[in-house]
Formats: structure tokens, sequence, C-alpha cells
């Protein structure tokens, strides 16, 4: 297992916030600290647990399922594929 670095987002530096969370959480799957099936936290625990907006979860979200590293189900919640 590779450690991922804590996240912080005064570091994004040029980069979108969003884009930064979704390669954060894309490095924690890689790292198997997400596995696959695990259902993450509701979006706006994540956005409290990464300190960042709804709008910012989501987007992240969404690139994540076009990378295809997470699925959600309506009424059920995002999962790691």
């Amino acid at each position: 297992m590779t450690d991922v670095p804590d996240w912080n987002p005064d570091a994004v530096g040029v980069a979108y916030v969003y884009a930064a969370m979704a390669e954060h959480l894309a490095a924690r799957i890689a790292a198997g600290e997400l596995v696959p099936g695990a259902k993450l936290p509701g979006e706006r625990e994540l956005g409290q647990q990464y300190g960042v907006a709804l709008g910012t979860v989501r987007r992240a979200l969404d690139v994540l399922r076009e990378r295809g590293l997470v699925q959600t189900l309506p009424a059920k919640g995002t999962f790691i594929a």
C-alpha cells in the first residue's frame, strides 16, 4: 500500500480544487485505503472532511464517475467501483 499525503487545499496551487480533490480520492482508491464496494460518506460529510463547498464535492465525484472509479446509485449513495 502506498501512503497518500494528507489533504491540504492550500497546496492545490493553480489547479481547480475539485480536480485536486478528485485526484486525492483517486490516490486513496489506488492505495487501497478505499476498497471496491465501500460506500463513500455523503456529499455534505465529504465537504466537511475536505473543507470544501458542496458544489466542489459534486464536481469531484463527477470526475471520478467519468473515470469509472466510483458509481452513484440514486437514494443509495456513492460506492467505489
